[in-house]
């Protein structure tokens, strides 16, 4: 088959339990990269801490009182980073706003990002033109692809830096189709010119290893609900010190302060870890889940087997889909990722529609039908997914 990887996986004995994996029943749900089935030790641990508030409100809360602190550890070993780089936010938009606001810019600083990125990458930066700064957008390439496949490219990247460049703000895979940035070379691209490296990856953290100390990464921000199955308006945050340490507070509360639950001590004290932009009341029964979900699955298996069994499902997938009837946009595997972009002859919108009358539950986004299975699935699971969607493209 044309563009088919061949790879020698990581075996990892997988706990494939669909208790542990919810999802509607007779579904096979293939759409990771939007808004997962919440998984079940986030729903359990989410449940625990709102039945402990039904019960009784404040009085209830101090055994709760190390949700936060343990996210952090638990997010840290996820990242190979420090747990005081580490910060619960409610999506991406939010954590790079934070930064974004509270960039020492100045008048004539550029930033560079990319003209298809998600627009929680995108208007933050946006806004700084306010400011004087100058954002500039990569165009698309054909770079990386099995049939000339659209991305940015470095070699453009270096075209467009200059003296003035303050930041490359880039996603780690595009929401699109599937495309994955090399984080080494672009981290140590960035580096080397001075340049703070800020990755969106709502759409591989819980699918593809992410460790941003050893990539030169500035900050990292993530949503919960997509590859980590977790509760939809949760999000982590990666910080550098050194990052931290440029960014001013614009947004600022109890929460963020160093006096803690000293209400009226208000002077100026901001936390100068990750506690930073944590400004004010949180999401508990959010923080919670996402304690729940590491402890369940990402944190007992090494985040490169689940990337390579994702991988393999995917290469499932294509042994059983017709070629005849789609395009598939396969990547080399430094740009592959959880997303398996194909092009159907047929409209992707109503392909997705005819796909989710038959319990196959897929994504669209501008004209790639988006493949995206978690590890838990297994390969009857794939194979009968492709059969599915083969024969409602024929239909169509």
């Amino acid at each position: 088959m044309p563009g088919f990887i061949e790879k020698e996986y990581i075996k990892m004995n997988f706990n494939k339990s669909t208790t542990a994996f919810p999802a509607k029943k007779n579904s096979l749900f293939l759409a990771h990269c939007a808004i997962s089935p919440l998984e079940n030790g986030a729903k359990e641990s989410a449940a625990a801490f709102l039945e402990a508030m039904a019960a009784g409100g404040i009085s209830e809360l101090p055994p709760f009182f190390t949700l936060l602190p343990r996210l952090h550890r638990k997010a840290a070993r996820l990242l190979k980073t420090d747990a005081a780089n580490i910060s619960f936010t409610h999506n991406v938009a939010e954590p790079l706003c934070l930064i974004a606001n509270g960039y020492p810019f100045q008048k004539g600083d550029e930033i560079i990002s990319y003209v298809n990125e998600f627009p929680s990458n995108h208007y933050p930066w946006r806004l700084q033109e306010k400011r004087g700064v100058k954002l500039i957008l990569l165009s698309d390439s054909g770079s990386a692809g099995e049939d000339g496949i659209l991305g940015w490219s470095m070699q453009e990247l270096a075209e467009k830096v200059t003296p003035r460049t303050r930041i490359v703000a880039l996603s780690h895979v595009q929401f699109t189709n599937g495309y994955a940035a090399d984080l080494q070379e672009l981290g140590l691209f960035c580096r080397e010119r001075g340049i703070d490296l800020i990755v969106d990856a709502a759409q591989s953290l819980g699918s593809l290893p992410l460790y941003p100390g050893e990539y030169n990464i500035a900050a990292v921000a993530a949503s919960g609900w997509k590859w980590l199955m977790g509760p939809f308006g949760s999000g982590l945050l990666y910080t550098s010190p050194q990052l931290r340490d440029k960014i001013e507070v614009t947004m600022a509360g109890p929460g963020c302060m160093q006096q803690g639950l000293e209400y009226l001590d208000h002077h100026w004290n901001p936390h100068t870890d990750g506690r930073k932009f944590e400004y004010s009341t949180l999401a508990w029964e959010h923080v919670a889940a996402m304690n729940g979900l590491l402890d369940t699955v990402f944190l007992q298996y090494p985040m490169e087997a689940i990337r390579d069994e994702i991988f393999r499902l995917q290469n499932v997938f294509l042994e059983y889909l017709d070629r005849d009837l789609f395009r598939v946009l396969l990547y080399d595997d430094l740009h592959r990722s959880g997303i398996l972009a194909i092009i159907p002859e047929v409209s992707s919108e109503l392909l997705t529609v005819a796909a989710a009358k038959q319990g196959v539950v897929l994504t669209a986004r501008y004209g790639y039908v988006r493949i995206a299975p978690h590890f838990y699935l297994d390969d009857e699971q794939m194979k009968q997914a492709a059969e599915i969607v083969n024969r409602e493209a024929a239909i169509l």
